[in-house]
């Protein structure tokens, strides 16, 4: 019992990371149809930037705001000087775009920063809690908090404001919302911020556990994919069910059977998805007419 407790434990940490880069995804291809495989830099980024700009002096707190800030930037570059110059593209033509906007970041951030692997302090200590014969460290449950504060946050804006609704109305029909005013082009470049904003959130949350270097992001990009896939793409509530779900699976996998399968976990699931339910736990069947 007290070793399925702790799987769990930490099936749930690494599965509310997951979460939020499959929102990250979900965000962006609602708004415009990408598939954005840098998703998993952002991450890279606001971990990489906080720890260094943290190790130049500058408090922990600023030093995260500053790396969310820079991240941002990032996302909105990405989106204004690559997304939108070809955003009458096929999408594998746009998808391609972000692999290589992935690999451009990959190699900015071993030159800017180092090859090394780097922490950060956790925020409330580095003493376990026990709770049911299984330990959970302080910052598991910050990254359980914070992800919960950041899906409501993004819920609230979505369901509560003009902007939100504008964001909804690009996700049913770009080109109804473009005929009643909307500014589609605006919206598309807010999903990026806001996708780089989540991303780096959530790395600057899983650093004190996971450790960060210049090159996570590739595998956080394809499992947060996976998750985006399994909840079904398009879906928020899907990304987060996906997300803790994929999580969940790893770490019993990594349990039961051995941690060198652990990172197999996602291509099954890509599998799996692809061939008993593309459209995933929460998706829709799209049915065009012809």
């Amino acid at each position: 019992m007290a070793e399925n407790l702790q799987f769990a434990f930490s099936g749930l940490t690494v599965g509310t990371v997951y979460a939020l880069v499959a929102l990250g995804f979900t965000l962006i291809y609602n708004a415009s149809d990408v598939i954005n495989f840098a998703q998993g830099e952002f991450v890279m980024l606001g971990g990489m930037t906080t720890v260094f700009l943290a190790m130049a002096g500058l408090p922990l707190p600023l030093a995260a705001l500053a790396a969310i800030a820079s991240t941002v930037v990032v996302g909105l570059a990405l989106h204004r000087l690559a997304i939108e110059p070809a955003r009458t593209a096929n999408p594998i033509v746009l998808i391609m775009i972000t692999i290589g906007a992935s690999i451009f970041l990959r190699g900015l951030a071993q030159v800017v920063f180092d090859k090394r692997f780097h922490t950060l302090p956790p925020i409330f200590g580095s003493e376990p809690i026990r709770i049911g014969g299984a330990a959970i460290l302080p910052q598991s449950l910050v990254v359980l908090a914070g992800a919960v504060v950041i899906v409501v946050l993004l819920w609230a804006f979505v369901d509560r404001t003009l902007f939100g609704k504008a964001l909804i109305a690009t996700s049913a029909n770009r080109l109804a919302a473009r005929l009643v005013g909307i500014d589609t082009r605006q919206i598309v470049g807010f999903s990026f911020a806001v996708s780089a904003a989540i991303g780096a959130a959530a790395g600057i949350l899983i650093t004190p556990i996971t450790l960060t270097s210049f090159d996570v992001g590739t595998l956080l990009a394809l499992k947060g994919f996976a998750a985006a896939m399994l909840g079904g793409i398009g879906s928020a509530l899907g990304a987060v069910v996906g997300g803790l779900l994929l999580g969940l699976l790893e770490a019993f996998a990594a349990g039961y059977l051995s941690s060198q399968y652990k990172d197999a976990v996602a291509f099954l699931v890509i599998l799996a998805v692809l061939f008993a339910m593309p459209q995933g736990l929460f998706g829709k069947t799209r049915v065009e007419r012809v």
